[in-house]
């Protein structure tokens, strides 16, 4: 029997998760429709839609091609050591959801119990040695989405494309104060002093985009209020460049930093509503040209529990010392 296609553009009361309306489009129970999620069945406005809780808005077109005969099942889903979830896996690439409080790396200060290492020990899980690439990285306090590469060849395919800015990589923040005006750009030079602090500075016209040192690295920051609330901000933030702490660098300079920021301006990022030792900065979004496939790859992880504790307005739970 061959495949039924059936495509939907969503009205302005269907805006919310994309699986909800998938499930009206086919008339299939929950489950079945997130089988539909893991089998490719489902295209968001022409690009693959791999997460069921994908927000949609008005106006976006959801397209289902399915088997009426077949049972879609979901995967089942790897099981980690707590430090990373498996968002998307082929033989080629990973895409990883980062726990906050987990370096991508080693550092000379730190070398133990990295990304880098646990996504290795899971790519060889079935008994071939093989160790994750790392394309791009996430600070220790930052949570979300990652991708990695299993050759060599597909590390510097996808560290060509964030040169050339092809990959969009979308942040959620909570920043200290209200932030003017409510969308904007920052567009600096990024230096490094002695302690390996980041400092930022007003860009000249003769300023050395390439970065490797002095005079420095240009980086851009687009960011657009989502919500204000308890004298924070809740800021979307899109990089145009990848430079290490750039956001945070940015919002501090501009005297709104993340919240829970010990590095800059610490004065200023403590927050009473906030809960102690993360930093409130989540890689939300994550979209790509696959390297050797070619095809249009999106990813949205969700607002982690403790954003969501913030903007519902309910403290964070401490610790009771003993």
């Amino acid at each position: 029997m061959p495949l039924v296609e059936r495509r939907w553009i969503v009205k302005p009361e269907q805006a919310g998760r994309a699986d909800r309306v998938v499930a009206q489009m086919t008339q299939r129970s929950r489950a079945e429709v997130r089988g539909m999620f893991d089998h490719a069945c489902v295209m968001l406005n022409d690009v693959r839609c791999l997460e069921p809780g994908q927000p949609l808005a008005a106006g976006d077109t959801l397209a289902v091609r399915f088997d009426p005969k077949t049972r879609y099942h979901e995967k089942p889903k790897p099981r980690t050591d707590g430090s990373f979830g498996v968002v998307f896996e082929d033989e080629h690439l990973i895409v990883v959801e980062k726990a906050a409080k987990v370096l991508t790396v080693p550092t000379e200060r730190s070398r133990d119990k990295t990304l880098v290492d646990a996504v290795s020990r899971h790519l060889s899980r079935r008994g071939r040695p093989v160790r994750a690439l790392v394309v791009h990285r996430l600070d220790r306090g930052v949570s979300g989405l990652l991708v990695m590469a299993k050759a060599s060849v597909v590390a510097g395919r996808l560290q060509t494309e964030i040169r050339a800015r092809r990959v969009e990589r979308e942040y959620v923040a909570i920043v200290s104060g209200i932030v003017r005006p409510p969308e904007g750009t920052f567009d600096t030079i990024l230096t490094t002093d002695d302690s390996l602090n980041r400092k930022s500075r007003r860009r000249d016209d003769d300023d050395d985009e390439s970065g490797g040192g002095e005079p420095g690295q240009r980086a851009i920051t687009h960011y657009r209020t989502q919500h204000v609330s308890k004298d924070a901000t809740v800021v979307r933030v899109n990089l145009e460049t990848g430079r290490r702490h750039q956001i945070r660098v940015h919002f501090a300079d501009a005297g709104h930093p993340v919240l829970g920021d010990r590095r800059y301006r610490h004065d200023l990022s403590f927050h009473p509503w906030w809960v102690p030792g993360r930093l409130a900065l989540h890689a939300a979004r994550l979209a790509f040209t696959h390297p050797m496939t070619h095809e249009k790859l999106r990813f949205e992880s969700p607002l982690p529990r403790e954003f969501e504790r913030f903007l519902q307005a309910k403290p964070p739970r401490r610790t009771r010392l003993t």
